[in-house]
């Protein structure tokens, strides 16, 4: 499994850039709004940690920081797994639901920029615009449903069940690939979970199990891994932002800060990712990543359900 050349070329970047080429504007474009959203929305140095909810020091400032680096890293070169890995660590120490809401700005940039890296457009939509729709449906479900309810830890425990059983499953099956099994229902049923579980706790491991067993073409997984995500926290933010109370101004700039700083972090995985690199590595680095999640996850939820 081969990905891209992993030169990276700054002058014929910007050449592109200037030319308007597909690749270089997405990745521009993705990178320029979360930069505006963090000037637009700045609250004043008075109040940088005013709509937190919570007595957040320096130091722990410091470790979001870094947590958002590491995250971006891990989707850069796998395509998912920035939410999974951030929401839990941030949900421990601010309100859950404002770690759900602010949260859903980052992955927004990630996934604009990684179309564009991955040349996704078009094509992919015509493909599978049935589990886009789905997928739309399930944000909008999900999204009326944390206005209305606090779901407390048991979602997030839940979903740690069926990484950890996909997890399993693939290690002792080592690795199954089930070649030509593309099944539209399937897929578009995944596709629904994934808004769903997005939109309630911001962990949306259905998907990429799903393209994970069924499309091993690393480009294309994370290409449309990323049309897919983008779709549905395209329509998370918007909704939040229109129809409920969720998304405020504060909280835009806060996403869009963490956004920022992701940048980092997105760029390194990105880079990783283009090295030669094998199917079998490939397969280890998501299984094992899904595994340290799955820890994680437990490690918030089970004292708070089972203590």
């Amino acid at each position: 499994m081969s990905s891209q050349e992993s030169h990276v070329d700054a002058e014929q970047f910007l050449t592109n850039l200037v030319n308007f080429r597909y690749r270089e504007v997405m990745m521009a474009l993705a990178t320029l709004i979360v930069v505006a959203g963090s000037v637009v929305f700045f609250p004043g140095t008075d109040n940088l940690t005013a709509g937190l909810q919570s007595d957040v020091s320096g130091g722990l400032l410091a470790l979001f920081v870094l947590v958002a680096i590491a995250a971006g890293a891990v989707k850069g070169m796998i395509g998912f797994g920035y939410a999974l890995i951030t929401t839990p660590i941030f949900a421990s120490v601010i309100d859950p639901t404002l770690a759900v809401v602010v949260l859903a700005i980052p992955p927004w940039m990630l996934n604009v920029f990684q179309i564009g890296e991955t040349d996704t457009g078009i094509a992919f939509i015509r493909e599978e615009w049935v589990l886009l729709g789905l997928a739309v449906v399930g944000s909008v479900i999900g999204v009326t449903f944390l206005s209305q309810f606090r779901t407390g830890p048991i979602v997030p425990f839940l979903i740690g069940l069926v990484i950890l059983g996909y997890v399993v499953f693939q290690v002792l099956q080592n690795f199954v690939t089930v070649e030509e099994a593309h099944h539209p229902v399937a897929l578009s049923v995944a596709g629904f979970l994934e808004g769903f579980l997005l939109a309630v706790a911001n962990l949306g491991p259905v998907l990429p199990t799903y393209f994970h067993t069924f499309e091993r073409d690393v480009e294309r997984y994370i290409g449309g891994l990323s049309m897919v995500l983008l779709t549905i926290f395209t329509v998370r933010i918007l909704q939040m932002a229109f129809f409920t109370d969720l998304m405020t101004t504060y909280r835009l700039w806060l996403g869009s800060v963490i956004a920022v700083v992701t940048i980092v972090g997105l760029l390194i995985g990105t880079y990783l990712r283009r090295l030669e690199i094998d199917e079998e590595k490939f397969n280890w680095l998501v299984v094992g990543l899904l595994f340290l999640i799955t820890l994680n996850i437990f490690r918030n939820t089970i004292p708070a359900l089972f203590f």
